[in-house]
C-alpha cells in the first residue's frame, strides 16, 4: 500500500526521486501515465497488469470508453528506477501534468502520484474546503 507526501525537486534531466518508502512496494520498474486532474499515475507493474485487463473488458462500442483507452495507453511508459531511485518523466507527461521542477509525490493506496506542486497546493486548497461534504457523501458508498 502506498501512503505519505513527499516534496521533491525534478533536476535538469527530468529525472525525480522516488521515495525509498514509495520504491519499496514498485519494486525495479512501473508503469507511468497521464493520471486524473492534470497529475500522473506511477502503478507496479502488478496493479497495472489488473488495471489493463479491467480496461479490455470495457465495451469497444461506448465512445467514453475507446476514448478514456486511448488516453490512459498512449502516455504509458514503463519506468525504471536508477541506483539513486530516480525515474525519468517524459516531457509529453511533464508537459500535461505541468511539471517544471517542483514536485509533490503522493501515495494513493494502489499507486503513487506525482503532481506539480503548484497544481497540488491549489487542488488541496479547494479539497480542504468540501473535505467535510465529501466524507459525508462516500459514506453513502458504504465507506
Amino acid at each position: 500500500m502506498f501512503m505519505g507526501e513527499y516534496q521533491h525537486t525534478l533536476d535538469s534531466k527530468g529525472r525525480l526521486i522516488i521515495p525509498a518508502k514509495l520504491r519499496e512496494n514498485l519494486g525495479t520498474s512501473a508503469v507511468m501515465t497521464r493520471g486524473l486532474d492534470n497529475c500522473l499515475f506511477l502503478f507496479p507493474l502488478s496493479e497495472w497488469k489488473l488495471l489493463e485487463v479491467k480496461l479490455k473488458s470495457l465495451p469497444l462500442t461506448k465512445a467514453d470508453a475507446r476514448q478514456f483507452v486511448r488516453f490512459f495507453f498512449s502516455g504509458a511508459t514503463e519506468s525504471e528506477f536508477d541506483k539513486q531511485g530516480r525515474i525519468t518523466i517524459p516531457q509529453n507527461l511533464r508537459d500535461y501534468s505541468k511539471i517544471d521542477k517542483d514536485v509533490t509525490v503522493i501515495g494513493v493506496s494502489n499507486r503513487v502520484e506525482i503532481w506539480s506542486t503548484e497544481l497540488w497546493n491549489e487542488y488541496m486548497s479547494i479539497a480542504e474546503e468540501s473535505y467535510e461534504e465529501i466524507a459525508e457523501n462516500i459514506v453513502e458508498l458504504g465507506i
